[in-house]
């Protein structure tokens, strides 16, 4: 292992307190999913809706920790011939991924404790896909980290990863700044948890970390949470343009952002603002999608990290226009008959997409057939075989619309419910996931 590659801080941290905090003994109560490893998800924004994952695929995780998105990806490609190689500078950390795998009895995966910034030397070979979660930001050149993962991506690979949102963690530098003078330069990892504990009881109402804790979840649930939260000696944090700038224009890479839980819709004004946000709404159509997504970021202003795909293009998603794709629902027990309803346009108005748990109320217009579309969406078939089920229902069946026109009068709806990852595509090539 190469000690000039990280931080001592760094790794002292992570063996004394190993993150993200996990009871290996909990696996055998429930699966922790990851959001980006979701095979799904990766193969409709990376693999064009074609990848198996069945014909020697393999995964690098970087910087795994103790394992969540390592026994994820493990857990479902248990039954194919895929590899996963967990990279982690942590013994510890290790351990504890290791004891969660024994207890499922996974036997697809590779430890390896190394930094991430050794990748290319390890002889690892070339990745399908490359997880990066909550780790770069944590680098103290974190271009240097980018680089070290590139050299061993295979070529039309894709990479998962997570930084931190520099505005919706305003209130988080403000507490680590505040810590940082408030600590004696060598006090313990126990003094400054100690230390964090009593500032956090005693903040005015004033402060902004206070003013937002209810953006942070539970501070004070576990030392580890506080202390990579607070007290971690590297960390740093991007906007959405500082992202562009550095993985698209310095890089080459397209951006798919998609947050936890509430797809890539955050990003996206029109979805975000008020419906009566007229004169900003107007100015949409003259902006780039890389300036809405920024926009959209200071809209809401409670973007904590930014999680997202990379690949070589925008071609690498799967095609919305391919009539050989399946589309199916996601993230959710959906089904196209409960749906239609929602997707019924009256009088040839917009109708309203209401989800409480997101925090999404859009309107969309919803055309002439998207109800009955979603009707004959089971996950199975085709658009194909859905706008072939569409003609042959009576109201339609004397003026069918063909595949250019449902496609585009599907378009709205579709794109909404992508915009939340609850509609994904894959090509009929490609059995299910």
């Amino acid at each position: 292992m190469n000690n000039q590659n990280y931080l001592a801080d760094v790794k002292a941290q992570y063996e004394h307190l190993p993150y993200p905090p996990v009871d290996p003994q909990d696996e055998k109560k429930r699966l922790q999913r990851t959001w980006l490893e979701d095979l799904p998800m990766m193969n409709h924004y990376c693999f064009q809706g074609k990848q198996s994952f069945r014909q020697g695929f393999r995964a690098l995780v970087a910087g795994g920790g103790t394992g969540d998105a390592t026994i994820f990806l493990a857990e479902q490609l248990r039954a194919t011939d895929a590899e996963i190689v967990h990279l982690d500078l942590s013994a510890a950390s290790i351990a504890i991924a290791r004891e969660r795998a024994a207890l499922r009895g996974l036997n697809n995966i590779r430890w390896i404790e190394d930094s991430l910034l050794n990748a290319p030397d390890l002889g690892l070979g070339k990745f399908d896909y490359i997880n990066c979660c909550g780790v770069l930001h944590h680098l103290a050149d974190p271009d240097a980290g980018l680089r070290a993962l590139q050299a061993v991506l295979a070529d039309g690979g894709a990479m998962g990863v997570m930084v931190y949102g520099a505005i919706g963690r305003f209130g988080i530098y403000q507490m680590q700044a505040m810590l940082r003078l408030a600590n004696a330069a060598d006090a313990s990892a126990d003094a400054k948890i100690a230390q964090a504990r009593a500032l956090l009881s005693v903040l005015p109402a004033s402060n902004w970390f206070k003013r937002g804790e209810d953006l942070y979840g539970d501070s004070r649930k576990g030392d580890a949470d506080l202390y990579d939260m607070f007290l971690h000696s590297q960390d740093r944090a991007y906007t959405v343009e500082q992202l562009y700038a550095w993985l698209a224009d310095q890089h080459g890479y397209h951006i798919t952002l998609s947050d936890i839980h509430r797809g890539r819709f955050p990003y996206l004004p029109a979805m975000t603002l008020r419906q009566d946000a007229t004169l900003m709404r107007a100015s949409l159509a003259g902006m780039s999608a890389r300036a809405q997504h920024a926009l959209s970021e200071l809209i809401l202003g409670d973007l904590l990290r930014h999680t997202f795909y990379l690949t070589g293009s925008v071609a690498a998603t799967a095609a919305y226009g391919d009539a050989q794709m399946i589309p199916f629902f996601f993230h959710e027990p959906l089904t196209g008959a409960a749906l239609a309803p929602v997707f019924t346009s009256r009088d040839g108005k917009p109708i309203t997409l209401h989800h409480p748990f997101l925090g999404l109320t859009t309107q969309i217009d919803a055309g002439t057939y998207s109800a009955t579309i979603l009707r004959h969406v089971d996950g199975r078939r085709t658009f194909q075989q859905v706008f072939d089920l569409v003609r042959a229902e009576p109201a339609w069946r004397h003026d069918a619309p063909d595949n250019t026109a449902l496609f585009a009068d599907f378009r709205a709806s579709y794109d909404a419910l992508n915009a939340i990852e609850r509609l994904l595509l894959r090509h009929a090539s490609c059995p299910a996931l």
